[in-house]
């Protein structure tokens, strides 16, 4: 289980996060909501080991996280971290070999996503060649393409058709099926209301609300099947 404990975090004197405390379980999907600037990005970069926070603490499994650990993480960042100028197959070997897999495995590790994922047929091709929608699928097996024991994506469903939004859930429920925590971020509050286990509502560096989204609509005291979206709880709670 990944825990967040009381993080607090100031850059160039402003306060980006407040405190903000959250735990993320084993095989659940974990959506983090808030405006830009609110923080999500920011606790990210702390659970990778990227910035450290100025208080507060993440634990993975009951302890400290550390470099070991970090290695186990698969993360999706919101500017894809891709070379356009190389193959997704090479990109996507060396990234699972960074990542301790042996060379021969990396590579049928990668034909058999890239397969999956129906971009076989791009494997040879420049990255920059490739649609957006798979150049974001090739992103997402460079995530995963280690078998992580923790999925952390920002954005992962920005920009994508429908045809690539589906493959990528289908991709992030498989994980969490098999026990895997995956932490994501998205301002498509649609897809995280059917999607997400729970939901975690951030302004200014502080989690506002944190439950399901039937948790979320009760807190407003809102009745029925009929009751709010998720987009109508954020709006109310992030005000």
């Amino acid at each position: 289980m990944l825990v967040l404990d009381r993080l607090e975090k100031r850059f160039e004197g402003k306060q980006v996060l407040r405190g903000l405390t959250l735990a993320v379980r084993p095989g659940e999907l974990f959506g983090l909501c808030g405006a830009n600037g609110s923080g999500k990005t920011t606790v990210m970069r702390i659970v990778l080991g990227v910035t450290t926070a100025d208080a507060g603490e993440v634990r993975w499994n009951g302890a400290p996280m550390d470099a070991a650990a970090r290695r186990r993480i698969g993360y999706m960042p919101e500017d894809r971290g891709l070379y356009l100028k190389q193959r997704p197959l090479d990109q996507l070997v060396y990234f699972a070999m960074l990542s301790g897999v042996p060379q021969e495995e990396a590579e049928r590790r990668a034909r058999e996503w890239l397969e999956g994922l129906e971009v076989k047929a791009a494997a040879n091709d420049k990255l920059e060649d490739l649609s957006l929608g798979n150049q974001q699928k090739v992103q997402l097996i460079a995530a995963v393409i280690h078998d992580p024991e923790l999925l952390i994506l920002d954005e992962p469903f920005s920009g994508l058709d429908l045809h690539a939004v589906d493959a990528m859930v289908e991709v992030l429920r498989a994980f969490a099926a098999g026990g895997i925590p995956v932490l994501f971020s998205s301002h498509q509050l649609d897809l995280v209301e059917r999607l997400c286990d729970r939901v975690a509502i951030i302004r200014d560096g502080a989690q506002v609300a944190v439950g399901t989204v039937a948790e979320l609509r009760e807190s407003l005291q809102q009745e029925g099947p009929s009751g709010w979206t998720l987009a109508e709880v954020y709006r109310e709670l992030s005000r």
